[in-house]
């Protein structure tokens, strides 16, 4: 699994490359296909949340609090992992970007730049909300660009602490090229139990999910539900129940991470089995997660800047969404680590 995730990746940037490389030697074409990307670069100084990193614990002692909601962390201070001792931290860190757009082979936070990849491939998921009227007018279709951004450890904001996410970053997930990502009769594949959350007594359910996770965290045993956006079912892009930009974007966002701890290419790194390392989470918690908005406005103050899977987005909507010139999304996401710290 491992082998197949590292030539995903390069397969991923082989495509970009190729795609820059044609763009440089034919700028003409560089924005083929439908619709304009919109866009800007992340600023790692000002167009991050940084107290989105707190609350900070040892144990079960937060030692920097903060009015954000938090998961539970192990209750003894000190840890053991096979014969080295440590002590048992638990922060939040920036450790992935993403671009989610309706729009094929746009990349929202690599300042709204448009690939033209050379060959048809991903455009058949380019939709919006219809004029005509009736149901087809909630249907959307969104793709993601999944980015490594372990922006503590480049920055070297923290060094030499074994518990950050370490590395470069890097483009790792292009769902354009992914035929799961865009056929929810594929995507059955990797989630056969869907057809038992297609009724409406499970989408109910997903009502007390929506209130948990806007007042304090999401319900890990409604595993099914991505709070107020909606059923995580299907694992793909294809968000029949759209609303708005930001709803439909964070949903899409929501299923695209349960479909790599799906795929075992995510893992687990909450709570007392995260102290010693990563581990297996096929189903995917919730609570390990929060989405911060990057493009087209970056939300770096208040209660719901970094809001977990699920909130709604009544308080995080206003000044997200420009008409033509501020309708593709990015987002930073922040993961939960407790880690054995030596």
């Amino acid at each position: 699994m491992r082998t197949k995730s590292l030539l995903f990746t390069w397969l991923c940037s082989a495509i970009l490359f190729l795609g820059l490389m044609h763009a440089a030697a034919a700028p003409a074409q560089a924005s083929a296909g439908p619709g304009r990307c919109t866009g800007k670069f992340v600023n790692p100084i000002t167009d991050i949340c940084w107290s989105c990193l707190f609350p900070i614990s040892i144990g079960g002692l937060k030692i920097w609090p903060s009015s954000r909601p938090d998961t539970s962390n192990p209750t003894l201070p000190v840890c053991l992992c096979g014969l080295r001792p440590g002590i048992a931290m638990g922060f939040w860190e920036p450790v992935r970007l993403a671009d989610v757009s309706m729009k094929p082979w746009c990349f929202v936070n690599l300042g709204g730049m448009k690939l033209d990849p050379g060959f048809d491939i991903g455009f058949k998921s380019m939709a919006g909300p219809s004029a005509v009227g009736g149901a087809t007018q909630y249907n959307s279709q969104w793709h993601v660009h999944w980015y490594a951004y372990p922006l503590i450890y480049w920055m070297e904001i923290v060094a030499d602490f074994l518990c950050l996410e370490q590395g470069s970053v890097d483009i790792l997930y292009i769902t354009e090229i992914d035929p799961l990502w865009q056929d929810s009769e594929l995507t059955a594949i990797i989630n056969p139990e869907a057809v038992l959350f297609a009724n409406p007594l499970a989408l109910a359910a997903c009502a007390a999910d929506c209130v948990a996770a806007t007042a304090k965290l999401p319900t890990d045993e409604l595993f099914w539900c991505a709070g107020c956006q909606g059923s995580m079912y299907p694992l793909n892009g294809n968000v029949s129940a759209t609303i708005g930009h930001v709803q439909a974007s964070r949903l899409a966002l929501a299923r695209f991470s349960y479909k790599l701890h799906r795929e075992l290419v995510a893992w687990g790194t909450m709570g007392s089995k995260g102290l010693c390392g990563k581990y297996l989470m096929p189903v995917m918690r919730k609570q390990q997660y929060r989405f911060q908005a990057t493009n087209p406005n970056p939300q770096t103050k208040g209660r719901y800047a970094c809001a977990p899977i699920g909130a709604s987005t009544t308080f995080m909507s206003a000044g997200q969404v420009y008409p033509a010139i501020g309708e593709d999304m990015g987002y930073l996401v922040w993961r939960k680590r407790n880690c054995c710290a030596l």
